[in-house]
């Protein structure tokens, strides 16, 4: 069993995340903002560093029932993460622990969370994924987290045979100061696509990152 006592770990954060995925180029622009609704100024951007190792049983219980583990470094949410299966609106649960001891032994907190997905706790890194992101905060005039956007540069290792790949990304997530009526929100979503295709991004060709990275 590939698990480590999680007593000091606490109850986990729990959030839902609701965003947009792109494919761009290496050399694409950056998307103006501007026309946003309700969006009223940009932040700076601000660079992290990530550094996340994700684990799954020999038979990829997790991600054939829709889930991911990981532990990821850097970032101010970095931690051990349990992503759940998207739901009907698009949104995915994630649970968060701190990140405790070193190392990708999956603490008992986690697999215990993990225990109705997957029969085995017998869990291995199945990718390493190491993004350079740049984070952008999209506010509305009192400074509520409408989104967040990110650009993301990314190096995935498939762990299982060594592949590498690299590719530039960007996401879209809803923050706290969102629109909470299904059509404001919509048109939102709607905006945010027109400004990442008039910038040249397009619909992003695999579903997560750890998806991408085992070749899906």
């Amino acid at each position: 069993m590939t698990t480590e006592p999680g007593g000091d770990h606490p109850d986990p954060a729990r959030s839902v995340e609701i965003e947009l995925k792109f494919d761009v180029d290496a050399d694409t622009p950056l998307p103006d903002w501007s026309g946003l609704p309700g969006v009223t100024s940009l932040g700076a951007g601000e660079v992290r560093d990530l550094d996340a190792v994700y684990l799954d049983t020999v038979d990829l219980a997790l991600a054939r029932a829709g889930y991911a583990v990981r532990r990821r470094t850097g970032g101010p949410d970095e931690g051990w993460h349990i992503k759940g299966p998207r739901d009907a609106e698009g949104g995915r649960i994630e649970l968060q622990w701190p990140l405790g001891a070193e190392g990708t032994t999956v603490p008992d907190a986690v697999a215990a969370a993990l225990a109705t997905v997957a029969a085995s706790t017998d869990y291995a890194p199945i990718a390493r994924i190491r993004n350079q992101r740049t984070a952008y905060a999209l506010q509305d005039a009192d400074g509520g987290l409408v989104a967040e956007f990110v650009d993301d540069h990314v190096v995935a290792t498939d762990e299982r045979d060594g592949t590498r790949r690299a590719w530039r990304e960007w996401e879209f997530e809803l923050g706290p100061a969102a629109p909470a009526s299904a059509d404001t929100r919509a048109a939102l979503f709607a905006a945010a696509e027109d400004a990442v295709r008039a910038a040249g991004g397009r619909e992003a060709a695999s579903a997560s990152k750890l998806a991408r990275a085992l070749g899906a």
